[in-house]
């Protein structure tokens, strides 16, 4: 994010280049001020889905065994469905479960992984 900013400050203010003769690229500059955040996106989402696999590996190893956990993440995902979670993208990586439903491409942008993922990630812990 902060590389898109500079990109925009560049592009706001001459596109940084200190000798007239030689301009900087203005398309360049506007496809990494459009790409730059989309990336620092994929790269906050990919974190935080470690990050659930990391507490559920931690859950899995205080409660000493895998399977409590990965059948209490079964009883939260289904009653997610049954009751709507009322959630918008500001608050959705304080939820336990994934708020928002996401399918191919877009899931890249899911801060939570898919529940079956850490279900069969917990499931592989028991040797």
């Amino acid at each position: 994010m902060l590389l898109a900013n500079m990109l925009r400050f560049a592009a706001f203010f001459g596109g940084g280049s200190r000798d007239d003769r030689e301009g900087s690229n203005p398309i360049a500059l506007l496809a990494m001020a459009i790409l730059a955040p989309i990336a620092a996106m994929l790269i906050q989402a990919a974190i935080s889905r470690q990050r659930e696999f990391a507490a559920d590996r931690g859950g899995a190893h205080i409660a000493g065994t895998p399977t409590g956990l990965a059948s209490a993440l079964r009883h939260i995902d289904a009653a997610s469905k049954q009751i709507p979670l009322d959630a918008n993208p500001a608050t959705a990586h304080m939820f336990i479960m994934k708020p928002f439903s996401a399918e191919g491409l877009m899931s890249l942008f899911s801060s939570h992984p898919p529940t079956e993922a850490r279900i069969h990630a917990l499931m592989e812990m028991r040797g």
